[in-house]
């Protein structure tokens, strides 16, 4: 484990502990496009622990700014008061959302008043993962190996979709309530238990998903899942509040044309999250755009 992604994750874990409870506006992310603006204000909204997010965040910051827009960075916590910031119009863009399944609750509550802006990477999907060393390789094993684990399974925040995919359906899908805790904090803190596990060598189960920068950054493997409860791989969405294309449509041209595939995405989020870090994510995007000037089908100049 290279100390620089454990840096990182801690990093944007403080972030997130510090970032608002809700979606008051006027609150612009250090390094935000401040000057030029002459379109106007789109403020995105995302979740600095969920680096999906966090690094198309700084992609579309520095390619909205190109337009002529000012963007405003708006930090959560939790997906709950983001999807409720997307509805009300406190937020324009959020830029990861899992609307599909993992935030599907999300969408039938507030789906009615959020746009969708188009799907940017087809193949995400939620985990159980565990360190290479250990040597069961599916779901089902885990219940016949629960004092192993201490029989936790260490999770994410409260309200993510994954807490709520393990919580309601993996665990009693595969009857583990009863023999396995889900412990939920952060994504820092699951970083923090799996990174000190496997510095000892000791038995871990992790709740993780891909893309996610960790399954590089760690040596672990995902347990099969037969019987298919932690859900089907699903396509990661740009969301808008609601009327965003009609009143920014070079702005939604521009996000409908972003595709990008396992490489593009992953070069993405490890230059702005490992390579570059927290106050140098503009400089972590010129870089990728310079590794892919033909990334999307509207790239600008």
């Amino acid at each position: 484990m290279n100390t620089r992604h454990l840096t990182s994750a801690l990093a944007l874990g403080a972030v997130g502990a510090l970032a608002l409870a809700g979606c008051a506006s006027g609150n612009q992310a250090e390094g935000g496009t401040g000057g030029g603006g002459e379109k106007g204000t789109i403020t995105l909204g995302f979740l600095p622990s969920w680096t999906d997010g966090l690094s198309t965040a700084y992609l579309l910051e520095d390619q909205l700014g190109k337009l002529g827009y000012d963007v405003e960075m708006q930090t959560l916590t939790e997906a709950g008061p983001l999807y409720t910031g997307l509805a009300q119009g406190d937020v324009d863009i959020y830029p990861s959302a899992w609307p599909e399944l993992t935030h599907k609750s999300y969408m039938d509550r507030y789906g009615d008043k959020i746009e969708d802006l188009g799907a940017y990477y087809d193949n995400a999907k939620l985990t159980i993962a565990v360190p290479s060393y250990v040597d069961i390789d599916s779901i089902e094993e885990l219940k016949a190996n629960a004092a192993r684990f201490d029989g936790r399974i260490y999770g994410i925040e409260p309200g993510a979709g994954l807490t709520k995919q393990t919580q309601e359906t993996m665990l009693p899908g595969y009857g583990l309530n009863g023999d396995f805790e889900l412990v939920t904090s952060s994504t820092a803190a699951m970083l923090t238990e799996l990174d000190n596990a496997i510095s000892a060598q000791k038995d871990i189960a992790v709740t993780l998903w891909r893309p996610f920068w960790a399954n590089d950054a760690y040596d672990v493997k995902d347990l099969e899942d037969p019987q298919g409860l932690m859900g089907d791989p699903e396509a990661l969405h740009f969301l808008g509040t609601s009327g965003f294309a009609e009143k920014y449509p070079d702005a939604a041209e521009l996000i409908e044309g972003i595709q990008l595939d396992d490489e593009q995405y992953g070069s993405l989020e490890d230059l702005v999250v490992n390579e570059y870090g927290e106050g140098r994510e503009a400089e972590a995007v010129d870089a990728w755009l310079e590794k892919y000037p033909e990334a999307f089908s509207t790239q600008r100049d």
